[in-house]
């Protein structure tokens, strides 16, 4: 592996990968599901997998997070859905899927068919969608767990987001977790555009979530100067990729520091090894990798082994010790 300057960090490079890299414990849990490697993909952003087979063992990744689904089919947001930033994306995507008749006649399969761990997004504008997924989504095999888009608009207060709601948000999870298979844990997607992301992952950890996705992208908006409007044809979007690592980062850390015993999956412009142990030193256990696979589609297995190596080059014999360490 050559050297791999990570953006997150000025001047500092990845280390070499050794033996030393390989007798890590690199083993972890989403709740109470364990997983081999703590480097999963992140949802939308390779749809539900096919497409990183050619560059990815998808058995050996900690499981595959599906691009969300709803009810029903859903053919999204007007073109153009998506924008360059400086060091990010916007996309306008808008939940784009096959709603989950297709999602379990088809993409599920395919997943368990390569024994990949399938950690399938739900989304709806309604507690009742919520429930009624994670009620189909019941002993499906491969199906590791949910990941609770709260992110979407509820239709029913005025189309108020509920995860920007600490009772609407807890609402949703509380519906899915008496909905879902216990065996299934249940982690809720937090957004960033809130005032106090803390007491919005105390709501959902009340109401029953067994772990927390964070971050969810921020929303934002780019103008084209030319046509002197926006680019996007939803207008706005949301704003992924290394840009919105540092905001990634805070959440982590507010939240680990205030419910340690909360398992945080971290996300938000991971790129190399070196982005991921900034997310396990602030307190993720496990990370997803979304807007890189883009650019470089082998991202979440080189993810995983560069993060091994900083590891073993820290002195750590697992990951489960890195886990929070800058707090301590």
């Amino acid at each position: 592996m050559t050297l791999v300057e990570s953006s997150g960090v000025a001047g500092a490079q990845e280390p070499r990968s050794s033996d030393s890299a390989t007798a890590v414990d690199m083993s972890t849990a989403l709740g109470t599901a364990a997983i081999p490697s703590p480097v999963l993909t992140a949802s939308g952003c390779s749809a539900f997998g096919q497409e990183l087979e050619p560059f990815v063992d998808l058995a050996a990744v900690g499981a595959v997070v599906t691009k969300s689904v709803q009810l029903r089919p859903r053919s999204g947001r007007p073109t153009p859905r998506m924008a360059e930033t400086p060091s990010g994306m916007l996309n306008s995507i808008g939940l784009q899927g096959p709603g989950i008749d297709g999602l379990l006649a088809e993409e599920l399969p395919w997943l368990a068919e390569r024994g990949a761990r399938a950690f399938v997004s739900i989304a709806g504008t309604r507690v009742e969608d919520f429930a009624e997924l994670a009620t189909r989504l019941r002993g499906v095999p491969g199906v590791l767990g949910l990941e609770v888009n709260i992110s979407c608009p509820n239709v029913e207060s005025r189309g108020e987001v509920f995860a920007c709601d600490p009772v609407a948000a807890a609402d949703v999870v509380a519906a899915v977790r008496a909905a879902a298979d216990p065996a299934q844990p249940v982690y809720a997607k937090l957004s960033p555009d809130v005032t106090d992301i803390v007491a919005v992952a105390r709501s959902v950890a009340a109401a029953g979530a067994d772990g927390l996705s964070m971050i969810n992208t921020l929303l934002g908006l780019v103008i084209d100067p030319d046509t002197m409007k926006p680019v996007l044809g939803g207008v706005t979007g949301g704003l992924s990729g290394p840009a919105i690592r540092p905001v990634a980062l805070r959440c982590v850390w507010q939240v680990h520091q205030a419910l340690p015993d909360v398992p945080i999956l971290g996300m938000g412009g991971i790129r190399t090894g070196l982005d991921a142990l900034q997310f396990v030193l602030a307190g993720a256990s496990a990370v997803s990798v979304g807007t890189a696979v883009f650019a470089d589609p082998s991202a979440v297995a080189r993810v995983h082994e560069e993060l091994a190596a900083a590891l073993a080059a820290r002195g750590f014999a697992s990951l489960r010790d890195a886990v929070g360490y800058a707090h301590r």
